[in-house]
């Protein structure tokens, strides 16, 4: 709420869903005053406020993410765009036939980022009183990085560009001229997606190669005085980068797989000697990496959710025997270790803390 109230320009938020619950109606509040300000502040509002959430998980039940937001969208139709993505494997006869929260396992929107203006907090966290308050995840807060901000900007807006867009009256309806994710044919959306998603990543590559291009002529031009004066001189006071940041995007659907590439050659490469932290609240790696992890010789530490802090624990009906799917694959997985005498090399160890659930996952 505090990086809300100081934004000036932007609100970008993508995450899989928003509560229903007093936190997060203080949130909307927030975002209200906020949105109230900057219109009192500039007699036509500058802060613009973009919401990127997953259809299905996002209309479950009477009151949700929709209800939530549709104050906002009734109020300031101008300043706030609030976009449900839904994916494309969902349709037909499927769609009719799959009751409310099992049609969330076919597809969803996960991706989780709140920005605001050139301040980026990337999560595993929803938008939920339970990570406010009593769920472990990860949170990164980067700060002052416009590069990293106009990125996930422009990947948001375009997921948006081909999500459902959510209406004053809860009803919701595509962009003009876009194709439909499940009425339409689902190979042409899916290569308007891939296209402008691709569109945002190849974007991004080329402004930092010309950055790149940049800083290594700069740095050739002459002695490191003449660089210094050089900066100086035209203003940029920026200390030399030490930090590294690749955002990587996993689409499958649309065919791009950068995350899964890039995660595949890391724990490839990984030599003996290096070692390698994973963690997840749900254990359940593809079989490609579960061969790397047992084929390399690099060591390897794995922080999972005990069957207590899994967030399906104590849930009802079939969604209470989640916890204990993943202690079997768990336990799978740990037998194979055994086996390959691999006990040193590969540990495993759970989180456990009394009242709490875990979510992390890096």
């Amino acid at each position: 709420q505090a990086q809300i109230k100081t934004a000036k320009q932007r609100v970008v938020m993508a995450s899989l869903y928003l509560g229903t619950g007093l936190l997060e109606q203080e949130l909307v509040d927030c975002l209200e005053a906020a949105l109230e300000e900057s219109l009192r502040a500039k007699g036509s509002s500058a802060l613009r406020v973009s919401i990127l959430l997953d259809f299905t998980r996002g209309s479950r039940g009477r009151r949700n993410s929709r209800t939530m937001l549709t104050p906002l969208l009734q109020r300031f139709p101008r300043q706030v765009r609030v976009s449900l993505f839904h994916t494309p494997n969902l349709r037909g006869l499927l769609r009719l036939l799959i009751p409310e929260r099992f049609n969330e396992t076919i597809g969803l929107q996960h991706i989780k980022v709140y920005l605001f203006d050139d301040n980026v907090i990337l999560s595993g966290a929803n938008l939920s009183d339970l990570y406010f308050t009593n769920r472990q995840d990860r949170y990164v807060l980067l700060q002052d990085s416009p590069e990293i901000a106009d990125f996930f900007t422009e990947l948001v807006d375009a997921i948006g560009d081909v999500s459902l867009q959510l209406q004053q009256d809860d009803t919701v309806q595509m962009m003009e001229g876009m194709v439909h994710p499940y009425q339409g044919d689902k190979a042409a959306y899916c290569e308007i997606a891939n296209q402008k998603v691709m569109g945002v990543i190849n974007a991004a590559r080329t402004r930092q190669q010309l950055l790149h291009a940049k800083t290594f002529h700069r740095s050739q031009e002459g002695s490191p005085m003449f660089s210094q004066q050089d900066s100086q001189a035209s203003g940029d006071q920026k200390p030399e980068p030490d930090t590294w940041i690749y955002p990587l995007i996993q689409m499958k659907p649309f065919g791009i797989q950068i995350d899964e590439m890039v995660t595949e050659t890391l724990l490839t490469e990984a030599e003996r000697g290096a070692r390698i932290y994973l963690t997840t609240g749900y254990f359940n790696l593809t079989q490609a990496y579960m061969d790397l992890i047992l084929g390399t010789r690099a060591q390897y530490r794995i922080l999972l959710a005990s069957p207590e802090v899994n967030g399906f624990f104590g849930a009802k009906g079939v969604a209470g025997a989640i916890p204990a799917a993943y202690v079997y694959i768990e336990h799978q997985f740990y037998s194979e270790v055994c086996c390959l005498h691999q006990q040193e090399r590969v540990q495993l160890q759970e989180y456990s803390r009394p009242g709490w659930t875990f979510h992390a996952k890096g």
